[in-house]
């Protein structure tokens, strides 16, 4: 991987720094937040799922406007501005004493990131060819999961020391990752021609609810994202109903040191031998190993069976999340490249109700009986990724 990295263009590598080094910054205090929420703003433990929750929620609807932004204004005046708001953010959260002013840093936190990564992803396609996307896909998800395995211990180090260094550290990594793109960024590119007229949003809405691929393809991975987006809620949930804490606690830190180990030695090597010409029966293949990996979790009655599941289960994620970064590739105009990436960030619904509904299956119904909705979104997923792909030829654009 390292060997490809350096083949890219400086332009490449950049896009790839700057979302690696923001989402290391959201990762130092991603931890410590509960933590935070309760000691600063005495929030019991729902009221910190409604804040953490609600502020993902709500970053992921305006991220679409934020993809529109993309598509009419240079890259470089939108990744400068959002990781300067994106360190703005973290300081404000740093100072902040009132709730309201806090969820509305971490709305921003949120939001900035997302934009952030919808442009770097429109940016990878205006600068690489069809066939080398996947790849840089793949390098993606896998730094980002390098960030979210490193980012943790160096937040807990910090808390350490001092209750608000982790924000501090993470506004610096902002406020480098916004003087670094102000100096080397590409400043020419724009995502539409200068003749063109640009559409107002509604316009571009109207587009996007016009396009059937699209509409299948985000609800298939708002369903996955469910089953994906934060497994290790709904299996803390899980473990901490059906057995003791301190056992719930030494199975999660098995299953996410196996699902990071495993993201980070085999997304690039599998990521790249996505194709485009093949995206479906590799997004059945991804479907049918969740299916398997929660079938294993139903019936683990061991840390190894545990740990056995979860590898199946991330070999699933492994595959699904280039292949649905690919599928949108495939169908978004040109000019619409960012407003796209931007509907497909709405999966991020579904990884926030995810815990919700296993917290009623948990219950209101017999514990198992949360991995067997899992399964039915599962299965949901796969075909509204059946009918996306069916459907011949997008809306005519505006």
């Amino acid at each position: 991987m390292l060997a490809r990295l350096k083949g890219y263009s400086a332009e490449v590598r950049l896009l790839l720094c700057t979302t690696f080094i923001l989402t290391l910054a959201r990762a130092i205090t991603l931890p410590y937040l509960v933590v935070y929420l309760s000691q600063t703003f005495t929030l019991d433990i729902s009221g910190i799922g409604l804040t953490i929750g609600g502020a993902l929620i709500v970053a992921s609807l305006l991220s679409l406007y934020g993809g529109y932004l993309i598509d009419q204004l240079r890259s470089y005046t939108v990744i400068v501005g959002a990781t300067l708001l994106f360190a703005a953010a973290f300081v404000g959260a740093f100072a902040s004493r009132q709730l309201g002013l806090f969820f509305f840093c971490l709305v921003l936190i949120n939001l900035m990131l997302a934009v952030v990564d919808i442009a770097a992803k429109a940016g990878f396609c205006a600068l690489l060819p069809v066939e080398e996307r996947g790849e840089v896909f793949s390098i993606k998800y896998t730094l980002s999961n390098v960030a979210y395995a490193v980012g943790p211990f160096v937040g807990v180090a910090l808390v350490l020391l001092d209750q608000h260094l982790p924000f501090l550290l993470s506004a610096v990594l902002g406020l480098a990752m916004c003087l670094s793109y102000r100096r080397w960024g590409e400043r020419s590119a724009r995502a539409r021609l200068e003749e063109q007229a640009a559409p107002g949003f509604m316009a571009v809405g109207r587009q996007l609810l016009g396009d059937q691929r699209l509409i299948y393809f985000t609800l298939g991975g708002a369903l996955s994202a469910i089953v994906f987006g934060q497994f290790t809620a709904y299996l803390s949930q899980y473990l901490v109903t059906t057995t003791d804490a301190q056992q719930a606690n030494l199975t999660i830190s098995y299953l996410v040191a196996t699902n990071a180990v495993t993201v980070i030695a085999l997304q690039y090597v599998i990521g790249r031998r996505i194709s485009s010409r093949q995206l479906m029966p590799w997004l059945l293949a991804g479907m049918a190993l969740f299916l398997v990996g929660l079938l294993g979790f139903s019936v683990a009655q061991s840390l190894l069976i545990w740990c056995l599941a979860m590898l199946v289960f991330t070999l699933g994620e492994i595959i699904v999340i280039p292949a649905e970064y690919m599928f949108i590739d495939s169908i978004a105009p040109e000019h619409l490249r960012g407003v796209y990436y931007g509907a497909q960030n709405l999966s991020n619904l579904g990884a926030a109700l995810g815990p919700v509904i296993c917290g009623f299956a948990l219950a209101q119904l017999v514990p198992v009986a949360m991995f067997y909705l899992m399964m039915l979104a599962v299965l949901l997923a796969g075909l509204f990724y059946y009918f996306g792909a069916r459907r011949a030829s997008p809306a005519k654009t505006v």
